[in-house]
C-alpha cells in the first residue's frame, strides 16, 4: 500500500550508512521533531543529489539575487543517523523542488516501482543550507568507502581487486 509522507519543515535532513565499505548500505533521513523517516538510497544516487543539489542551490541564488547565501556548514555531531531506524522504503527516484514564496527546497522521494504496486512517495521541506550541507555531507560519506584503484578507478576491496588496466592481474 503506497503512504505519503511530508516532512515539512526538516529539523533534521543527514545522509548515512551502515556495514562495511564494499558492503555499505545509504541512508537519506529528515525528521521535524516528532517523526523521523529513514530511506534506503543508493550510493550513485547519494553523489547525483550531491552533485545537483548544489548546482540547484547556486542556480536559485543567481536566479534570486536578494536571498541571502546558502552556508552549507557541517556540524559532523549534528549529522549523525538518528538511531534506531527502520526504514520506510528503497527510493528509485529522488527529485528537487523550490518553493519561492518560502524560500524553501523540496527534496522528493519515490519508491521504487515494482509491478501492481503503488508506489509510497516522500517530501522533505529544508532550507537552501539544510540542502548545501547535506550535498556536502553526502560526498563525506561517500568518500568513506573503498580506495579507488590509480590504475582503473575501479573500487577496491581490502584484498586487492582484479585490474583491468593491468590485464587482470590482483594488486
Amino acid at each position: 500500500m503506497a503512504v505519503r509522507y511530508e516532512i515539512n519543515p526538516a529539523v533534521h535532513l543527514t545522509t548515512g550508512t551502515s556495514g562495511d565499505p564494499g558492503q555499505r548500505v545509504f541512508y537519506l533521513q529528515a525528521g521535524d521533531g516528532t517523526e523521523t523517516i529513514t530511506l534506503i538510497i543508493e550510493k550513485i544516487q547519494l553523489l547525483s543529489l550531491e552533485q545537483s543539489g548544489e548546482q540547484f542551490v547556486r542556480d536559485l541564488e543567481q536566479r534570486y539575487p536578494d536571498i541571502s547565501p546558502a552556508s552549507g556548514e557541517i556540524i559532523e555531531e549534528e549529522m549523525s543517523l538518528d538511531k534506531p531506524f527502520d526504514p520506510l522504503f528503497r527510493v528509485g527516484n529522488l527529485g528537487l523542488g523550490y518553493d519561492e514564496e518560502k524560500d524553501m527546497i523540496v527534496v522528493m522521494a519515490r519508491e521504487i516501482e515494482l509491478e501492481d504496486s503503488d508506489t509510497s512517495t516522500v517530501r522533505i521541506w529544508c532550507t537552501r543550507s539544510q540542502l548545501r550541507a547535506l550535498c556536502a555531507y553526502g560526498l563525506i560519506i561517500a568518500n568513506r568507502g573503498r580506495p579507488l584503484c590509480p590504475q582503473c578507478g575501479q573500487p577496491m576491496d581490502p584484498e586487492g581487486h582484479f585490474c583491468p588496466k593491468r590485464n587482470g592481474h590482483k594488486h
